[in-house]
């Protein structure tokens, strides 16, 4: 196999899973960092993976993961810990002569932000820029998956909850991310850029109600709850106390109005129309019934 050049982090979640397929797709061999060797398709049926076990609070187990990696798609699990995390792996990569960085980061993230999601992934973002490195920073909006969350309210109960009000959100479809990553750690050009990743249009959670009744072909009703309200659900729900605070703080943020900027980078990068919600809405629609 020829030595592959790219390493993914995240490999076996959402966004990861999408982007090892897409870059299979295109017969680009890379490299996956995995905490375990787990009978995984997309790795064991796939002839261009070469598949490393490393953790990213070991630096010593990076490092011969990153031997001869030129690029790397930074993604880690959301956690109490994951800004230390990606720290740590920026650490490395540097060392290891890592040229270049594709980070998942969020919308609007801003070391100054009242949400400490949004603080988080600056920081880091920050970090990679004084390495020297090249990087690309995908800033996705709330992600259209995100709903499959609501899926067992949705699919017993017809209605889901959020502490939202009527503020639109340009939230987009994973699948789109990792399109955008794919071509960032394929094609020149898009190095030291900031890509804010959203859908066609800012929907309400009111709309997407709607959209889901059309698609479903049944009514379901979003309800408007207080932070308050959520925040006891979540905690009922066993997230633990540190994702409850963050989640109530997203939404807060979303409650405000500002998650509402649309943009064409996914048109503009992969030159493809972006995944409107009807379609994410039908293409997971078992999952709501």
């Amino acid at each position: 196999m020829t030595h592959p050049k790219i390493l993914i982090t995240g490999a076996t979640g959402s966004i990861g899973s999408q982007l090892v397929q897409q870059l299979a797709a295109m017969q680009i061999p890379f490299r996956a960092l995995v905490r375990s060797r787990e009978n995984n398709p997309l790795f064991t049926k796939n002839p261009l993976a070469d598949i490393r076990v490393g953790d990213l609070t070991d630096a010593a187990s990076l490092k011969p993961a990153l031997e001869g990696i030129e690029k790397a798609f930074l993604l880690t699990n959301s956690s109490e810990a994951a800004e230390q995390l990606q720290l740590n792996f920026v650490t490395v990569a540097e060392r290891a002569g890592v040229r270049y960085l594709v980070k998942l980061s969020q919308f609007a993230a801003d070391e100054n932000s009242p949400v400490r999601f949004l603080r988080y992934h600056a920081a880091v973002e920050n970090a990679i820029k004084k390495t020297g490195m090249s990087y690309t920073f995908l800033r996705p909006n709330l992600f259209m998956q995100g709903l499959l969350a609501f899926k067992d309210y949705i699919a017993k109960e017809d209605r889901f909850y959020a502490a939202v009000g009527s503020a639109g959100i340009s939230a987009v479809d994973t699948r789109d991310v990792a399109a955008v990553a794919t071509r960032a750690l394929t094609e020149a050009g898009h190095e030291n850029k900031i890509y804010n990743i959203t859908g066609p249009h800012a929907l309400t959670h009111e709309e997407m109600a709607g959209e889901l009744s059309r698609v479903l072909g049944r009514t379901i009703r979003f309800i408007d709850v207080t932070p308050e309200q959520m925040e006891s659900a979540l905690r009922a729900a066993g997230f633990p106390e540190w994702q409850v605070g963050g989640l109530i703080e997203d939404y807060a943020h979303y409650a405000r109005g500002e998650a509402t900027e649309v943009s064409d980078t996914v048109k503009r990068v992969t030159g493809r129309d972006v995944i409107p919600f009807s379609q994410f809405v039908l293409d997971y629609e078992s999952a709501f019934k």
